[in-house]
């Protein structure tokens, strides 16, 4: 039967409830709408690209990119694809139900206890909550898809208050149109100069040109899933400046880690010359991103290195991450727990080598950080023996030359230098070597 006339569904889930915890409990700003259409707009991408590689007779004609149309007359925001598409039934499917029975009631328990909550689920995938964020932003939202094994067009729209229609549209190519009718008081989202700042935020780095206009807003090459061999100095310290947002700034030394076993994740990790919290701004924020298929998903993610190489920056980059529904907290904190391990040791285990090869970079390093390293000494117990092969002390036997740093010595070069039978080590504590040296025990 061939579709004519508009056909009216009723969504299956209670959409005024949904809408009302997207809007005001799981998602923190609207502004995370976008970066969820963009998202869905790459995956479709990806999955036409699958098919174009797997199959001779489906040709991929055009580069395939994301485009964001803002209409600042009209209170209105384009994001296109040319992906995939849907067809009229994958329309009503995907964007008229929820998949999982338990999701709303999920989502309402998620939103009450703010928690991870059913950590072995990952919701994302199995219903297209990322989708309705769009009424986060617009009055209506109508979508324009035509599907790579159709040439009938179609168009969804709804205002979200629990119905949404479906009719057939002349003129499409393949792929998606998402239509925001935006809200009366967000038509910021119409200004080029506040869709570049979301795009560049939460969007850098997804493996499809997002164009605004006819300029490529994600120009940033991801270089983390890189071979070590092919990325230059001059990448790394842009990517560096990049996550810093310091122009010139240049890092002490930066780890470029793969691992593909027992799940599959790159990361970048750089540490800063200057310790921000000796200059007196308080207690730093953790300095590493986290991505899902190159989807920033977390900023200063607390989960992925100890509290004690919080002043570190980077990103980290796994496609397999199960994410919660709102991507804004974790859901199986297992997995974090595993790739902080392998993070933490990485990264000490680059430090005891600095340590041992280049002392003098080592103690450049240290006396910028090691008042934070040291807080790992009575909070992770697992890695204490090679925290305490890092720490580094004044010492009487190294007296201090003028105009030059501080000597200062390890627990390996005191063992070394202390007499034959000794079995103690001597220390006294005080504000500075000058009150130190007035102790009579000296």
């Amino acid at each position: 039967m061939t579709v004519t006339a508009p056909q009216e569904f009723t969504f299956q889930a209670e959409i005024k409830q949904l809408l009302h915890l997207l809007s005001h409990s799981l998602y923190q700003n609207r502004e995370i709408a976008i970066r969820e259409l963009v998202s869905n707009a790459s995956d479709a991408l990806d999955k036409f690209r699958h098919l174009a590689l797997t199959n001779n007779q489906i040709s991929n004609d055009a580069p395939l990119e994301i485009v964001l149309e803002p209409n600042e007359t009209d209170s209105l925001l384009v994001i296109r694809d040319n992906g995939i598409g849907m067809t009229h039934d994958e329309l009503v499917k995907n964007l008229g139900t929820i998949a999982h029975s338990g999701s709303l009631e999920f989502l309402r328990n998620a939103a009450q206890q703010k928690t991870d909550t059913a950590n072995n689920l990952s919701l994302i995938g199995q219903f297209g909550v990322g989708f309705y964020s769009a009424f986060m932003l617009a009055d209506k939202v109508e979508v324009l898809s035509r599907s790579y094994q159709s040439d009938e067009g179609w168009k969804w729209e709804s205002d979200g208050s629990g119905r949404f229609t479906v009719e057939p549209h002349e003129g499409l190519t393949r792929g998606t149109q998402i239509r925001l009718h935006l809200k009366a008081d967000l038509k910021e989202f119409t200004q080029p100069w506040r869709l570049k700042s979301v795009l560049k935020q939460y969007s850098t780095f997804v493996p499809h040109s997002i164009k605004l206009g006819d300029e490529v807003v994600n120009d940033q090459k991801p270089i983390w899933v890189e071979p070590k061999s092919n990325v230059t100095d001059e990448e790394y310290q842009k990517f560096f400046e990049h996550l810093t947002h310091g122009v010139g700034d240049k890092p002490l030394w930066h780890l470029h880690l793969t691992a593909d076993s027992p799940f599959q994740f790159h990361a970048i990790l750089y540490c800063p010359e200057t310790n921000v919290e000796r200059l007196g701004f308080g207690r730093a924020e953790h300095g590493v991103q986290l991505c899902a298929k190159r989807i920033l998903v977390q900023h200063n993610c607390r989960e992925l290195l100890p509290d004690y190489l919080r002043f570190l920056h980077g990103l980290v980059d796994s496609a397999d991450l199960p994410l919660n529904v709102s991507r804004e907290a974790l859901q199986d904190n297992t997995v974090f727990r595993k790739i902080k391990k392998v993070l933490t040791k990485k990264v000490l285990s680059h430090l005891e080598s600095v340590a041992a090869d280049k002392p003098d970079e080592y103690l450049s390093f240290y006396r910028q950080f090691g008042i934070t390293l040291r807080e790992g000494l009575h909070s992770d117990f697992e890695h204490r023996e090679e925290l305490g092969s890092l720490l580094r002390f004044a010492s009487s036997a190294l007296p201090p030359e003028a105009d030059k740093p501080e000597p200062l010595t390890g627990f390996a070069d005191y063992v070394k230098r202390a007499p034959e039978g000794q079995k103690q080590i001597y220390f006294v504590g005080g504000p500075d070597r000058k009150s130190l040296e007035k102790n009579p025990n000296l």
